[in-house]
């Protein structure tokens, strides 16, 4: 875990050939803030994180600070694929522990960095991986922390305007400020935070981050716009996908309940099929036929038109043709009226009883004698 820790600078000097020297604590004991964000946890607005002297002074820390090479604010972890592009100077070799500080001496070769110590820009910020546990814990002061250092190792060691140490991290007992660099209030012990932090504004939105945050933000939002992007397009059309992803699961959720809606128990299964079987037998009664494949109301027209023809339905409703159909399995189960069905197949009156046959018979029955 790559993090930033931070000192300032006095009792310089210019060498004969143009260099800067001086002298610095670089590293000290004790609780720094950090943001979530830089420490893994993003869910943490501050972590207070701890380091133990057993930490900071260990061996394997202490020869880190040599040798470290300096950059003109920070740039990630330097190496020596990059240092040639980045490195303004570098750390001595003579590191001491300072009471709770670790001092180092340093020098700046790069004119430009040099400028800018003198103009105002003397905080330093050490670039440092660390393993970090988390756990609550005490300080043996009293203090509380979110988490600790368990070891660190330098990469380097960075010009910055504002920087997480504070004015207690100095060399001598004065202060010698350059013309732009203001006094830092501190809180939670000394430990600042606010002037560490810068404001960027990202599609319209302020957001509070670290210098390397703001740095990170600014080279995106530059990437994008290089590329033709707007991000709040970009967000207008996402906003939009997931609300037309939304409105479709609706769409489905409603498609399912009226699906489960028309799901029949096996009740209504029985019935059903036993009013399918009656609704076949009767059509058959009035015309023997096949009857598969077809609904209900096509069942009953097969019918009424095997018996009457097509004329019989001709422009009817269906409710005409489910009338004619009862009327044609009315008369195919009244063994009376299908007697008396005349010779073309047309019924004769059927509340006669066969009067109209008797009177017919008593009408005709004088040709008989004639004969």
């Amino acid at each position: 875990m790559l993090l930033h820790d931070s000192v300032s600078v006095s009792a310089v000097r210019r060498t004969t050939d143009g260099y800067l020297v001086a002298e610095a604590r670089v590293a000290r004991t004790g609780i720094q803030d950090y943001l979530g964000t830089e420490v893994g946890k993003p869910e943490m607005p501050i972590v207070r994180l701890y380091r133990p002297p057993e930490a900071v002074f260990a061996e394997d820390a202490m020869r880190s600070y040599a040798y470290r090479p300096m950059t003109n604010g920070h740039h990630g972890d330097v190496n020596a694929a990059n240092w040639k592009q980045l490195a303004v100077g570098q750390t001595g070799a003579e590191v001491l522990r300072d009471g709770e500080f670790v001092r180092v001496p340093m020098v700046v070769m790069d004119a430009a960095a040099i400028q800018d110590v003198e103009d105002g820009r003397r905080e330093l910020s050490m670039g440092l991986e660390a393993i970090v546990v988390f756990e609550d814990g005490l300080t043996p002061e009293g203090e509380p922390y979110d988490a600790r250092v368990e070891s660190m190792r330098m990469n380097h060691l960075a010009l910055v305007d504002r920087a997480r140490g504070g004015e207690q991290l100095r060399i001598g007992d004065q202060r010698s400020p350059g013309p732009n660099t203001p006094a830092h209030p501190t809180h939670n012990g000394g430990h600042p935070m606010a002037d560490s932090l810068r404001t960027v504004l990202v599609d319209g939105l302020s957001v509070l981050t670290t210098d390397q945050g703001a740095q990170a933000i600014e080279k995106l939002t530059k990437q994008l716009a290089d590329a033709g992007v707007n991000v709040k397009t970009l967000t207008d059309a996402h906003t939009a996908a997931i609300a037309g992803k939304d409105r479709e699961l609706a769409g489905k959720d409603n498609e399912i309940e009226k699906l489960k809606g028309q799901l029949l128990t096996d009740a209504q299964i029985d019935a059903r099929v036993l009013a399918r079987g009656d609704l076949i037998g009767k059509a058959k009664s009035i015309a023997d036929a096949d009857y598969s494949g077809k609904s209900d109301d096509e069942i009953r027209k097969a019918a009424v038109v095997a018996k009457l023809g097509d004329a019989a339905v001709a422009g009817k409703s269906a409710d005409y043709i489910t009338a004619r159909f009862d009327i044609l399995v009315e008369d195919s189960s009244d063994p009376v009226r299908t007697h008396l069905k005349a010779q073309d197949g047309q019924i004769q009156n059927p509340n006669d009883n066969g009067q109209a046959a008797y009177e017919t018979r008593l009408t005709d029955a004088w040709k008989g004698g004639a004969q």
